[in-house]
């Protein structure tokens, strides 16, 4: 059950990244995007720094520059992503950004020489059926998928760079400097639009506050936890259950309907993770990812 543990987790999440789509939806339609993505990573940013302090000051400066260029990833993904939305469909995001789950492993296998097993490319494959029931076949404009498309291949990086630092370094660390880089990016791009200003309704607070805190700051530092006892291609398929969890709130809370396809595609992609499964947590009982780390 131990070797499990990590995978329930990184299934919580993905649960907690896909609720916030509802709250996240009704404040960006009333604050600007990009200062509301400021406030909620300077959120994530305050809630950590007290943990992360210490750690930080003993970080080598080589992890603390791959920290800060991982974050850089995080923010440009982010970036790539709200530009390509406002260019094509939302389908076609969230399909095109899921791509990462392919983007991942074939990064850490050139980059780093991490091989896939087999079952570890099924569950890929899984994945990506699941994803394009749910979503449906990419349309919209070729610009905004192009964008949409350097969003998935900077996730796929992140996810892959994760593997090699997680086990090595201080997650409290590691996440800090991920929520810093991204609030001082979008600070920066939502003060060069005009666009600094506080929320005035309660809406925007509450959803700045839940993905700051919850999804931002606690999210992130159980991934990084999670990364470091996992691989990039496990890590990515499991981190595709945020459309499903999303499509799932949607229903819930704001009526949605999701046909027969939609469901078919969720329950493809659970069946990804089981079959990806056992090749993770095998790897996790012979201590694969312990014996990393430094």
């Amino acid at each position: 059950m131990r070797a499990h543990v990590p995978t329930l987790a990184l299934v919580a999440v993905t649960a907690v990244w896909g609720y916030t789509f509802v709250p996240v939806q009704d404040a960006v339609a009333s604050f600007p995007l990009f200062t509301f993505l400021a406030l909620r990573f300077a959120v994530s940013t305050a809630a950590l720094a007290p943990f992360a302090a210490a750690p930080l000051v003993r970080l080598p400066r080589r992890a603390i520059l791959a920290g800060l260029g991982v974050g850089v990833l995080l923010a440009a993904a982010y970036a790539l992503q709200t530009a390509g939305l406002d260019l094509t469909t939302v389908s076609s995001t969230g399909f095109i950004t899921g791509l990462y789950v392919v983007f991942a492993p074939l990064i850490a296998l050139v980059a780093f020489g991490t091989r896939v097993p087999l079952a570890g490319w099924a569950g890929v494959v899984l994945a990506l059926v699941g994803l394009l029931l749910l979503s449906g076949v990419p349309g919209g404009s070729v610009a905004g998928n192009a964008l949409v498309l350097g969003n998935a291949a900077a996730q796929g990086v992140q996810i892959a760079a994760m593997e090699r630092l997680a086990p090595r370094y201080d997650p409290r660390a590691l996440t800090f400097l991920q929520m810093a880089v991204s609030f001082v990016a979008f600070l920066v791009i939502a003060g060069a639009a005009g666009q600094l200003e506080l929320p005035r309704t309660a809406q925007v607070w509450y959803a700045v506050v839940v993905t700051g805190v919850f999804a931002g700051a606690l999210g992130y530092l159980v991934a990084t936890w999670v990364q470091a006892r996992t691989t990039a291609t496990r890590a990515a398929v499991i981190f595709t259950l945020e459309a499903p969890f999303a499509a799932l709130f949607g229903i819930a809370l704001l009526s949605e309907h999701l046909g027969w396809l939609g469901w078919t595609g969720c329950a493809i992609m659970l069946a990804g993770i089981v079959v990806a499964e056992p090749a993770a947590a095998e790897a996790l009982r012979r201590g694969v990812f312990r014996s990393r780390a430094r």
